[in-house]
């Protein structure tokens, strides 16, 4: 039988390890997992490694691209920092290349995310896009030209730490006011345990499906409230939506995409999310009514873009 040569992606989480092998066209052939042991650096590259080998069995793999949450340095071979991982100026390039004689590349979760989907998702047919990821935080990746926006450092595109509010809601970087903190999942739930603390009547299914207890009430929910036509429910959805809208127009000012794709565990919400994102963007757009819009749309891939996007920055980086 003749073996198809492949390259392996792995997305690195401060939870789990998942990794598949992908062909040239984008098609995941075979996925795998591991456990994070997110404390325990050292360990963390050990589980990658095991993970990739039994990926490799009888498999020809010509190269491993490694996603993220961290700052990656220019060279795509170190990470600066990973707040979830417990990693700092962590060569981990060579050290799981010393480990698997296989070239390996290295990238930023959200950035993988983006080539992902430019090259086989929601982004193919386009220049110049941007991703903006809304989950537990919010994350980016951008395309320009064709190619991704590292700067001069490897660390661009964090556009979830982009200020909107000077002095507003303390952020997990140390700042204030960051994108994040207002247009993320976990904006939306702070939102809507809040509504629910209030003892409206206005909050009365969402604290059905959470038995009273705000604590409990998760994003999920407050998706399937909204989908039942919930006023509380749609109206949060509705307010996160403006402020990734308002968000995305501050971006497009600079970056002057032709596209913008949302994706992340909230944009599951659709088009109770993504039609307030596109209202509020178009109210905000610099020079708006006389200039081209960016197109709005969901990403394709899911949680699979990261994996298939760095595993493509493999195949390129090592064809």
């Amino acid at each position: 039988m003749t073996r198809v040569r492949a390259t392996i992606g792995l997305d690195i989480g401060g939870t789990k390890i998942s990794g598949c092998v992908v062909d040239a066209g984008g098609t995941i052939l075979a996925r795998g997992r591991r456990d994070t042991p997110a404390q325990d650096p050292g360990a963390i590259l050990d589980e990658a490694a095991d993970l990739i080998r039994d990926l490799s069995f009888e498999r020809e793999i010509g190269a491993v691209g490694v996603a993220c949450a961290a700052f990656i340095d220019r060279t795509a071979s170190t990470v600066l920092f990973a707040p979830n991982l417990a990693w700092c100026d962590l060569p981990i390039k060579a050290s799981l290349e010393s480990a698997l004689d296989l070239p390996v590349t290295i990238e930023n979760d959200a950035n993988a995310a983006a080539w992902g989907e430019f090259r086989f998702g929601a982004g193919v047919g386009t220049a110049d896009m941007v991703l903006v990821t809304v989950g537990t935080g919010l994350g980016g990746g951008v395309v320009t030209n064709g190619a991704l926006l590292r700067g001069a450092f490897g660390i661009a595109a964090e556009l979830g730490h982009m200020r909107v509010v000077p002095g507003g809601i303390r952020c997990g970087c140390g700042n204030r006011g960051c994108w994040e903190q207002y247009a993320s999942g976990t904006a939306l739930v702070r939102e809507a345990r809040e509504l629910v603390m209030s003892e409206s009547p206005h909050a009365a299914r969402l604290s059905e499906l959470c038995a009273g207890d705000p604590e409990g009430l998760t994003g999920p929910d407050v998706t399937r409230a909204a989908a039942e036509g919930d006023p509380a429910a749609v109206e949060l959805l509705s307010d996160l939506g403006t402020w990734i809208g308002e968000g995305a127009a501050s971006v497009a000012a600079i970056l002057d995409p032709e596209l913008v794709v949302l994706g992340g565990g909230v944009a599951a919400a659709g088009g109770l999310l993504i039609d307030p994102a596109v209202a509020a963007f178009r109210r905000h757009l610099t020079g708006r009514g006389h200039r081209p819009e960016a197109r709005f749309v969901l990403a394709a891939l899911g949680n699979d873009a990261g994996m298939i996007g760095v595993a493509d920055l493999a195949a390129r980086s090592h064809p």
